[in-house]
């Protein structure tokens, strides 16, 4: 049997008994067809005739080639499931990846706007008299007052939103409810927004805060524009998501004192060494403003 049908065969089990998405399916498929062309280069037909220094030489080709970590490690997992397979199902008497060598990806700190640019971001819509910039500059504050998700936010309902005491509660990932405060400034633009937008939004019953002009669920996309194109309104030029207010709500509590394990509650994180992520954007931060502040930091 071949490589490319012993490759057939193995995307055939991922489909039928592991039941992997159309989008994981490709990616695998892409993946192996890479293996498959370098294998074929050494003149290797069956996956018989692998050795652990083959697999060797193709992580040592990858990992110099132009490829970024995430794509390296799903390229050998790939690889790795291919060869399991073909043990599983006795083409081969030994799994010829076991001398991989794991890669660890390096966390990534998220980007995190300064408090001017923030603010200035969130601003930028709050003089319109437009119903969806209401609605849109009231979503910018939420989104930083609180530091929901954006799935959070375009899914909440009116029954979680406590203006008055000025808190809300939010579903998270696993179904996990959190409640958390919102801040003044967030309180008055969404009480703008009920007041004098969302009615005139307000097509059919609905409960949820945020609509679109149809009357609604505002749609992610959506969500995503409006914070794009406050920023573009602000004149900041660094790529902004829903998921930079979030990264900048975190980043700021912690410039601002605040104890890691509150924000640890305040973002949903199950565990605090996720949050911790944000400890170092502080550090690196401090340093920044130490060797362009301090008049002995540099020569």
């Amino acid at each position: 049997m071949s490589i490319a049908n012993q490759i057939k065969e193995y995307l055939s089990h991922l489909k039928v008994e592991r039941q992997l998405s159309a989008n994981t399916l490709i990616a695998y498929s892409k993946d192996l067809e890479i293996y498959s062309e370098f294998l074929n280069g050494l003149g290797i037909s069956d996956v018989r005739e692998i050795t652990e220094e083959h697999t060797h030489n193709f992580q040592l080709a990858i990992s110099s080639g132009n490829y970024s970590r995430t794509s390296i490690l799903r390229m050998l997992a790939s690889v790795r499931g291919l060869h399991k397979f073909a043990l599983r199902e006795k083409w081969v008497l030994k799994d010829a990846t076991s001398g991989f060598v794991p890669q660890k990806i390096p966390a990534r700190l998220p980007k995190a706007l300064t408090v001017q640019e923030t603010l200035a971001l969130i601003d930028a819509l709050k003089s319109s008299e437009d119903l969806l910039d209401m609605r849109d500059y009231a979503l910018v504050e939420f989104l930083y007052s609180t530091g929901a998700r954006v799935s959070e936010a375009v899914n909440l309902s009116l029954n979680d939103l406590d203006l008055e005491s000025g808190s809300v509660r939010l579903f998270g990932k696993g179904s996990k409810t959190r409640v958390v405060p919102v801040g003044s400034h967030a309180i008055a633009a969404l009480e703008r927004y009920l007041t004098r937008s969302r009615p005139s939004l307000m097509k059919k019953t609905s409960n949820l805060v945020f609509l679109n002009k149809q009357g609604n669920a505002l749609s992610r996309n959506s969500a995503f524009n409006a914070v794009r194109n406050s920023a573009d309104l602000a004149k900041l030029r660094v790529a902004v998501s829903p998921h930079t207010l979030r990264h900048c709500f975190a980043t700021h509590l912690l410039e601002g004192g605040a104890d890691l394990r509150v924000v640890q509650e305040l973002l949903g994180h199950a565990s605090v060494t996720t949050t911790q992520i944000y400890t170092q954007i502080t550090a690196q931060r401090m340093r920044e403003i130490y060797s362009t502040s301090h008049p002995r930091a540099r020569k």
